[in-house]
This record gives structure tokens, C-alpha cells and sequence, in this order.
């Protein structure tokens, strides 16, 4: 972690904790160096500092490559692991940024539902994700974020104090997919990226709260 970096997880794991009331479940099971993906449910702005603050290993993360044209959220965005990207996150540039960190042994946030959720609930997963997984080596790891959408949701102005909540899931086995791609149709080649996103979905989709994910708030 860069001073920087350090400096915000520590602001975030305090906020989370006294703010929010966080709870994080299986750190553990995100690899503590090397390539990873991990793969989110998408509620709000909460989410990349939750996920980011759960674990003890710097992420990188998506960010509007508009924004780095700025000239202090530009510095503040290189300080974080910020990846550019363009407004939808599947131009070539981005990708290439995206593909570059995974090389050089670094853990990546991406969102397979591409937005934020509007009323709370999981959506269906774009493509875009399963192309980044197929393509590249790394462990793929589900995450799902929980409270997040009642805290800071599209629709509010400012974060609310609600508890939130982050699991990890275990590394998901893309290597049958992966080979198959080597050598189909480019017909075939787009159903597995889909195929793999919505493989992610339903592994986020099984992660639950603990053993009372019915009586959180």
C-alpha cells in the first residue's frame, strides 16, 4: 500500500467500524499476493472502499478516465490504484490498463452487474467481466456486499448510519471455459463470456450474511 492508499483504508475500516457497524466475513480466502479478480454486487459508492477495507492487501480499482484530467483527484486516483477506463469500462485502453495490473500481480475489483443496483437487488450480469476472467489467469473471487444499498443508495445525498457488511466467497474454477475459448467460434466466444459473468452472479448471489442473513437489518 502507498502512504496514501494506507491512509484512506485506515479512514475506511474506522468509518465502517464506528459509522456503520461493519462486519467482514472470510478475508481469508482472497490469495495475500499475486493476480486475483475479485467480482461484486454493486449498490452503492460504499461498496469499493468496503471491499477495499476488508482485506489486508491493496486493490485496484475502475475509475472515469475523465477524472483523471483533474488535477488533484487525477494525483489522488493514481495514489489509490485507480484503472481509467472509459464511461462503459470495456474500451481497449481500459482493458489493456486492466490487463497490466492483473501482469504485474495485482488484486482488481470489478462489478459483473456494471451499475449500480436502482432498488436494492441483484441484477443481471454483462458480458464485459467475463471477458476480463477468460482472458486473463488470475483466481476469480466472489464478493458480495450487504447493507450498503440502505446506507447509501442512488437516491440519497449523503451515507446514512446503517450497518454494512462484506463476505468473500472462494475462488471460482474458470479453467474448463478458459480452454475452450482458445480455439471456438467467435458466436461461442461471446456465450462464454456471458456464460462465465452470470456464473459469477450466482456464486455472489449464494453468499449470505453469516447464518442470519434473514434478520439483518
Amino acid at each position: 500500500m502507498s502512504p496514501i492508499y494506507w491512509m484512506g483504508w485506515m479512514f475506511y475500516r474506522l468509518l465502517f467500524a464506528t459509522y456503520c457497524r461493519w462486519h467482514v466475513f472470510n478475508p481469508e480466502r482472497v490469495p495475500s499476493r499475486g493476480p486475483v479478480i475479485l467480482a461484486s454486487n454493486h449498490a452503492s459508492h460504499l461498496d469499493p472502499p468496503l471491499v477495499g477495507a476488508g482485506l489486508p492487501r491493496a486493490l485496484n480499482y475502475l475509475a472515469r478516465e475523465s477524472l483523471f484530467d483533474l488535477p488533484v483527484a487525477g494525483w489522488m486516483l493514481h495514489q489509490v490504484n485507480a484503472v481509467p477506463v472509459d464511461r462503459d469500462g470495456a474500451g481497449a485502453a481500459g482493458l489493456r490498463a486492466i490487463f497490466n495490473r492483473l501482469r504485474q500481480g495485482g488484486a482488481i475489483l470489478l462489478f459483473p452487474e456494471g451499475t449500480r443496483t436502482r432498488d436494492g437487488q441483484l441484477q443481471r450480469a454483462r458480458a464485459g467481466v467475463g471477458l476480463v476472467v477468460i482472458k486473463s489467469t488470475a483466481p476469480v473471487v466472489p464478493v458480495r456486499v450487504f447493507g450498503t444499498y440502505e446506507a447509501w443508495n442512488r437516491f440519497m445525498k449523503v451515507p446514512h448510519p446503517r450497518p454494512v457488511a462484506v463476505k468473500y466467497g472462494h475462488p471460482i474454477n474458470f479453467e474448463p471455459l478458459r480452454a475452450e475459448a482458445r480455439d471456438c467460434s467467435k458466436d461461442r466466444l461471446k456465450a462464454i463470456y456471458q456464460q462465465a459473468s452470470e456464473e459469477i452472479m450466482r456464486s455472489i448471489a449464494a453468499l449470505r450474511f453469516g447464518e442470519d442473513v434473514d434478520r439483518f437489518p
